[in-house]
C-alpha cells in the first residue's frame, strides 16, 4: 500500500501510524527521536541520532542556518576517531514529550548528521536506557540539603 509506510535508512518499515512526535526508531543498536528545534516562527522537527556518548548536541548547516543560529563560542571537540576539531557553539530551543528547554548546540557542517547529546538530553530530564534503547524520564539530583550545609565552627 503506497504512502503507509517510511523506510528507515536501517532498511526497516515502519507504518506512518507510527511516526509521530517522539516516536522511537531502533536500527542495528541505534535510537533516533523527532524533535521539534527553534522557537517561535523558527521551528522545526528534526530526527537526531540519540548520542549519549556526545557531549553536545550537533545541528547539520542547513538546519542552524534555517533556524538563523549564530556562533556565540568555539569549543574544542574530539571525534569518535580521536581526531579534535573546533567548531562553532550557540544554543537553541529543543522540545521532546511535552518538555522544551534551551540547551548548547554544535555549528556543524552540511554532511554532519544530527545527534542529541548528553547536556540536551539531560536539559530535557531524560536518559538513554541502554537495555532497551528508549529515552525515560531521569531521577533528578540535587547534592546539599540541610544536612549537607557547612556548620561554622565557634
Amino acid at each position: 500500500m503506497a504512502g503507509t509506510h517510511e523506510e528507515r535508512p536501517c532498511g526497516l518499515r515502519f507504518p506512518l501510524a507510527y511516526l509521530h512526535p517522539g516516536a522511537y526508531h531502533h536500527c542495528m543498536g541505534l535510537t533516533t527521536v523527532l524533535v521539534k528545534i527553534g522557537k517561535g516562527r523558527c521551528t522545526r522537527r528534526m530526527r537526531f541520532l540519540v548520542d549519549s556518548g556526545a557531549t553536545y548536541s550537533l545541528l547539520p548547516e542547513r538546519a542552524w542556518r534555517a533556524l538563523r543560529l549564530k556562533p556565540l563560542d568555539k569549543v574544542s571537540v574530539v571525534l569518535a576517531d580521536g581526531t579534535a576539531i573546533e567548531r562553532d557553539l550557540s544554543e537553541t530551543w529543543f522540545e521532546f514529550g511535552g518538555s522544551g528547554r534551551t540547551s548548547p548546540v554544535i555549528l556543524g557542517q552540511d554532511r554532519d548528521e544530527p545527534l542529541l547529546g548528553a547536556v540536551t538530553l539531560e536539559s530535557l530530564g531524560l536518559m538513554l536506557n541502554p537495555l532497551t534503547r528508549e529515552l525515560l524520564p531521569m531521577k533528578l539530583m540535587l547534592a546539599g540539603g540541610r544536612s549537607a550545609a557547612p556548620r561554622l565552627l565557634p
